[in-house]
């Protein structure tokens, strides 16, 4: 099927990594400018809070219903739809945050309006990602999947580093120039796709209704359940992360943001090189990737827990970056395991199992963090070593048979 479609000169791979860097880059530009722009606007930390985890509920509720939509309406449509939708979400942000400076809107009515925008932002993007996924599996042969998912993981990651960047520069300016930012590169990221990126399924290959893939069907079960771990994990360690370095080091805030600042920019690169340069590069199956990169957490997170200083805190977050082989990893395995007509369906769960992480990450780290500052680490690595030893249990598990 991959074979028999004929695309332009220019590589689809390369337009879909452009397009979701243009998507991850948008989402990341707000993470700088949030919490500040709230506290102007007299919201509370909890209320801050709130807007990320409606938008993770959003979108672990509705990522599988878009997955399995793009089966039967095609991968371009729904992509340009969560696009449109994240792009319409961002203004929307932007405009009820300008009532607020304007006095417009204050208080609960402010805070239930911007959570509204950030629930439409999380509905409309938990398309992109899944759909993503679904495309590459549609134009990648199954003997390439892990080296063209790991382009993926890649396109993240330097959305992810250059994003905070470039929203810390535009905060200069005001801290909704940012926002406007997000959403209008959101509307060049659309016109892109709808002018440049080609449809993968063709109509003859579009089912009557969108395939049903249970969350407890055994072939995917347990590579949801790693997926979640994985993620849950990482965003435990994510949130606390800042703490860590100022409580451990006894840094003063404007010390803690730069060190915090150095180290997740090593620790975006080091990502980013694996998962766009070395695992193409050694074309390893996934169950060889999962294999490596699940200890390389474990030994990641531990480090964390004991490392006395600024380079054994920074050097355990290398070992995170490398050991993110796991997501190309998992991302191919879970593909491979199921049929043709059901890779949207899959990216769709997949996707809701990522945000599920997201949603709970939060609450878990900051909980954990203040019992005592080890405690989200050790329950990081606790959850990696389980997963590592229900993988290692099973050999059968991400065979990509």
């Amino acid at each position: 099927f991959c074979q028999a479609i004929h695309y332009p000169a220019v590589n689809p791979l390369s337009l879909l990594f452009l397009s979701l860097f243009n998507s991850i880059l948008g989402l990341s530009v707000l993470f700088p400018v949030l919490g500040p722009l709230s506290r102007e606007l007299g919201l509370s930390e909890v209320q801050v809070g709130l807007f990320s985890t409606g938008y993770a509920l959003m979108q672990f509720v509705l990522s599988p219903y878009w997955g399995r939509r793009s089966e039967v309406v095609g991968r371009k449509p729904i992509l340009l739809l969560g696009i449109l939708g994240f792009a319409a979400s961002f203004f929307l942000f932007a405009f009820f945050a300008w009532l607020g400076y304007q006095k417009v809107l204050w208080g609960w009515g402010l805070f239930g309006s911007m959570l509204l925008s950030r629930l439409l932002g999380g509905a409309f993007s938990s398309a992109t990602l899944p759909t993503a996924q679904a495309y590459l599996a549609d134009i990648t042969p199954k003997d390439r999947r892990t080296q063209n998912f790991a382009v993926l993981g890649a396109a993240f990651g330097l959305g992810v580093i250059f994003g905070p960047a470039i929203g810390a520069g535009l905060a200069h300016f005001g801290l909704l120039v940012p926002v406007v930012f997000s959403a209008s590169l959101a509307l060049l990221n659309a016109l892109f796709v709808w002018r440049v990126l080609p449809e993968s399924r063709r109509s003859w290959a579009h089912p009557q209704s969108p395939p049903r893939l249970s969350w407890t069907d055994p072939r995917i079960l347990p590579l949801l359940l790693v997926g979640l771990s994985v993620s849950l994990a990482s965003v435990a360690m994510e949130q606390t992360l800042a703490f860590l370095y100022q409580d451990r080091l006894a840094l003063s805030p404007t010390q803690t943001a730069q060190a915090v600042g150095l180290a997740l920019v090593i620790f975006g690169v080091v990502g980013v090189l694996v998962q766009g340069v070395w695992v193409r590069a050694v074309k390893w199956p996934p169950r060889r990737l999962l294999g490596l990169g699940l200890p390389l957490l474990l030994l990641g997170y531990l480090g964390l827990v004991f490392a006395p200083n600024f380079f054994w805190l920074t050097f355990s977050l290398v070992l995170l970056g490398l050991g993110s082989m796991t997501a190309p990893g998992l991302t191919a395995a879970q593909s491979l395991a199921v049929s043709d007509h059901e890779q949207g369906a899959v990216a769709g769960l997949s996707s809701a199992a990522q945000a599920l992480g997201r949603m709970l990450g939060p609450l878990v780290g900051t909980s954990l963090y203040g019992l005592s500052p080890a405690y989200p680490y050790v329950f990081s690595a606790l959850l990696i070593g389980l997963a590592l030893v229900f993988f290692l249990g099973r050999p059968q598990l991400a065979s990509g048979r």
